[in-house]
């Protein structure tokens, strides 16, 4: 089992070397998020094969857990179908992390997933709102 030291370094190194960071072109989906708190920004885009995520990019800015958690989701939903993307929820969340989440800090975890089910949800029709923090749940929702 990893320490809860590995974990922090683990966070730190998605945030210093971010994983899949940078931009796609005509990307299938393309969506844009924002945790106005801490001033976090993330907009995820990924190229589709049928339902499946083939490739997936972020770009943005931000506190280490919003990045390091954008990261660690690109790692982990590459090759995933949409509906099994949409099923991760904020535990899932907490354990990629593996690093204990204030209710403050939540919201910068949740970004990316947030702005990815958003962007999810608008390529296969949905009318969505701009995807900010305020759609995340806190601690206890």
């Amino acid at each position: 089992m990893m320490s809860s030291q590995m974990y922090q370094e683990n966070v730190l190194d998605h945030y210093r070397h971010p994983r899949n960071k940078g931009a796609l072109t005509r990307p299938d989906i393309k969506h844009s998020g924002q945790n106005p708190l801490c001033g976090d920004e993330i907009e995820i885009m990924a190229k589709l094969n049928g339902d499946v995520i083939k490739d997936v990019r972020f770009r943005g800015s931000g506190c280490a857990i919003s990045q390091a958690a954008a990261s660690m989701l690109t790692e982990r939903i590459k090759g995933m179908a949409l509906a099994d993307v949409k099923r991760i929820e904020r535990d899932d969340v907490v354990s990629m992390l593996g690093v204990p989440i204030s209710a403050t800090r939540m919201k910068c975890a949740m970004l990316g997933l947030v702005t990815m089910k958003h962007g999810i949800l608008a390529h296969e029709g949905a009318r969505v709102p701009k995807t900010t923090t305020e759609d995340v749940p806190g601690e206890g929702a």
